[in-house]
């Protein structure tokens, strides 16, 4: 049943950010453009998402032991340090983000729409993501 639930949702993610421009390469980029032809809509896509997501999430953190709906542990993130490491790779982050005009979870639904470019910046991201492990030792 999990399992379902997490492929209906994983979906129902996917067809949001097709629907709200966030697949789009070139409506990320010009959001991002900001001194140029600024295209401020996904502001209110990510502020909406936001909203949605601020109530869960304060409940999650009020508790001492949170808990899914399947009543698995959810495990938050101790580390509240501001580091040259988050800052380096916000930095990096930021940079893709913004050459690309792709972010990771959208990358995938690009993939659903034909767009088998996207390909090569999946396989730098994952590179991304190995070079990390190894170097980070997670």
């Amino acid at each position: 049943m999990k399992n379902i639930f997490a492929f209906f949702f994983g979906a129902l993610f996917s067809v949001g950010l097709m629907v709200s421009g966030m697949s789009n390469p070139q409506k990320v980029i010009d959001f991002l453009d900001i001194f140029g032809q600024w295209d401020a809509s996904l502001a209110f896509v990510m502020m909406g998402a936001i909203t949605i997501a601020v109530i869960p999430f304060q409940k999650v953190v009020r508790q001492t032991q949170p808990k899914t709906v399947f009543n698995e542990a959810i495990e938050l993130p101790s580390n509240q340090c501001i580091d040259s490491k988050l800052i380096i790779g916000s930095l990096i982050f930021g940079m893709g983000w913004g050459v690309a005009g792709i972010c990771p979870a959208p990358s995938f639904t690009l993939i659903g729409l034909g767009y088998y470019q996207v390909l090569y910046f999946i396989v730098a991201m994952l590179i991304g993501v190995l070079l990390h492990r190894k170097w980070s030792g997670a």
